[in-house]
């Protein structure tokens, strides 16, 4: 257990012994259903992907168990990189679009109307 100074880890990797590296559990601390179905719908789309899902443990517990498996003997990591960085784009992008709309209606309200 960590203690009050120590920070645990965000990310761990469980894999099974003698498992490949396709085939992995990473428990992702402090996270919730929003991130879980997010990233599991981003890395789904991934071809090599065979498998994705993930499960919350408990409702008091904020972690999730993220299970990936790939086709082809790809490592899962990378489905998990590559959906992150997916991710993190598509939110970029709203959140881009979004500030951009809320300048144009800032715009329209401090012009005099005729």
């Amino acid at each position: 257990m960590a203690g009050e100074g120590e920070k645990k880890p965000v990310l761990e990797m469980v894999q099974a012994d003698g498992a490949d590296e396709g085939c992995v559990t990473f428990v992702l601390h402090d996270e919730d259903h929003t991130l879980g179905n997010s990233l599991r719908y981003m890395i789904v789309k991934n071809p090599d992907v065979d498998f994705c899902g993930y499960t919350i443990t408990h409702p008091s517990e904020s972690k999730i168990n993220f299970r990936i498996q790939t086709r082809g003997g790809a490592p899962a990591t990378e489905p998990l990189r590559r959906g992150l960085n997916e991710l993190s784009d598509v939110c970029q992008h709203v959140l881009n679009t979004f500030q951009a709309r809320v300048n144009e209606f800032k715009e329209r309200q401090e012009q005099p109307m005729e």
